[in-house]
């Protein structure tokens, strides 16, 4: 039986201690309001669509704003999709004459570094324009079937079209940091790593980039340095094959779209997006949030007030991210919690994500912490390990367990943590 082969890998070191990135949805497809997906949803024909081309001209497009909104939320890296599935691209490209009038990816980049993030491209291997680009069940013209809306196309060409896009990123756009692909579909009549020629797609970014990290969406089992989870959060940490973690990363929206979604209501709360941040990292991964600004180039002003309440929250509570990783199996987490376990300096930190009364017991903690204190202000939490056996507390706590003694009022933050020094 032949082995899998085995893939080179980036450099993570840097991105499994960052943990939060901005992802950014942003094309022609903003103008219609109905997200990035509208053309083929709606099934448009090419000549319906480009009307969202000749009006797109953002005059509130301030780069150096989303940089300062990601920096102070505590986002330590950036992912920019230069070409989404509609073809369009948001460079100054030599391969194509379907883009934007000015070279965003460009400016975009440069602000986010300005501000000390690294930088990303999300490139779809889609192409709903490109005239060698088949069709297939995800296209917007497949209900004309595959034969006559296919003739004249040639998927290899296209393929090298790819390659001489992501070499043209790759080379005269500074160091990129990530390359994100999306996305690999095998139905019946979908696309598989084949289509990509995704071998050679793959070796050639290694070539030009061998740090990068790359994303799992070629279609080539094991070739990515992590796994993309899309719009939920795994329960437990994931793992291959033989039961070793493995990096993942999820990515999120702040409501249900991408692309900015003029009507879409269903946001997420601060609470709610602390929590999501923490849970990723409490499982070992990262959380790549996503924001879809709108046709004047602007992030959306419910984006941006989300935005404000996590900078606030990671203001006082960063260290509970950075660095950390989930803890220990054998620390079983209280309910209502979650631990982020910093390995280097031997801290556990307790994220109380709803409140309790009085107490917090800890179990497989006794005589395991040394000290403990809120991250909001660093004040002093009060344990005990061992309590007088005809004591009240000699009941409530098990053997190896540790209690909390916890304050009437919570602190005034989106998600008490506690530091535990070990």
């Amino acid at each position: 039986m032949s082995q899998p082969p085995v893939y080179p890998r980036g450099d993570s070191t840097w991105w499994t201690h960052d943990r939060f990135g901005m992802f950014i949805h942003w094309g022609i497809y903003s103008i219609p309001a109905r997200g990035e997906w509208v053309r083929t949803w709606e099934k448009m024909p090419q000549e319906q669509y480009d009307i969202y081309r000749e009006h797109f001209h953002p005059d509130r497009f301030d780069p150096a704003a989303w940089a300062r909104l990601a920096r102070d939320a505590g986002m330590k890296y950036v992912v920019f999709t230069a070409k989404h599935h509609d073809g369009f691209c948001m460079w100054d490209s030599k391969f194509t004459d379907y883009k934007a009038d000015r070279d965003y990816v460009r400016e975009i980049l440069d602000a986010f570094r300005k501000e000390g993030l690294r930088a990303g491209l999300y490139y779809s291997l889609l192409d709903w324009h490109h005239p060698d680009f088949v069709v297939d069940d995800h296209h917007p013209l497949r209900d004309l079937g595959y034969v006559e809306p296919n003739r004249g196309r040639d998927q290899h060409r296209y393929c090298q079209y790819m390659r001489d896009q992501v070499t043209e990123l790759l080379t005269e756009y500074g160091p990129i940091d990530i390359m994100w692909f999306d996305f690999t579909y095998p139905s019946p009549d979908g696309k598989r790593a084949e289509d990509w020629e995704a071998e050679e797609l793959l070796a050639l970014v290694r070539r030009l980039r061998p740090g990068i990290l790359i994303d799992d969406r070629l279609g080539l089992p094991g070739a990515g340095d992590f796994r993309s989870p899309e719009q939920y959060v795994p329960r437990v940490g994931l793992r291959d094959e033989a039961g070793n973690p493995i990096l993942w990363e999820g990515c999120q929206t702040f409501s249900g779209s991408w692309g900015y979604h003029r009507d879409e209501t269903t946001w997420k709360t601060t609470h709610q997006l602390v929590s999501m941040l923490i849970q990723h990292v409490a499982r070992g991964g990262n959380l790549l949030l996503n924001v879809g600004p709108d046709p004047r180039g602007r992030i959306d002003r419910r984006a941006q007030e989300a935005l404000q309440g996590i900078a606030q929250w990671m203001d006082e509570h960063s260290a509970s991210i950075y660095g950390c990783t989930a803890a220990p199996a054998e620390w079983a987490e209280p309910d209502n919690c979650l631990y982020t376990w910093h390995p280097g300096n031997r801290k556990l930190y307790l994220h109380i994500l709803e409140y309790p009364v009085k107490y917090l017991f800890l179990p497989g903690l006794a005589d395991k912490v040394k000290f403990a204190r809120f991250l909001n202000d660093g004040s002093e939490v009060r344990f005990m390990a061992t309590p007088a056996p005809q004591s009240i507390m000699a009941s409530l706590l098990p053997p190896g367990t540790l209690g909390l003694s916890l304050p009437p009022v919570p602190p005034p933050v989106t998600v008490p943590v506690i530091e535990l020094t070990l």
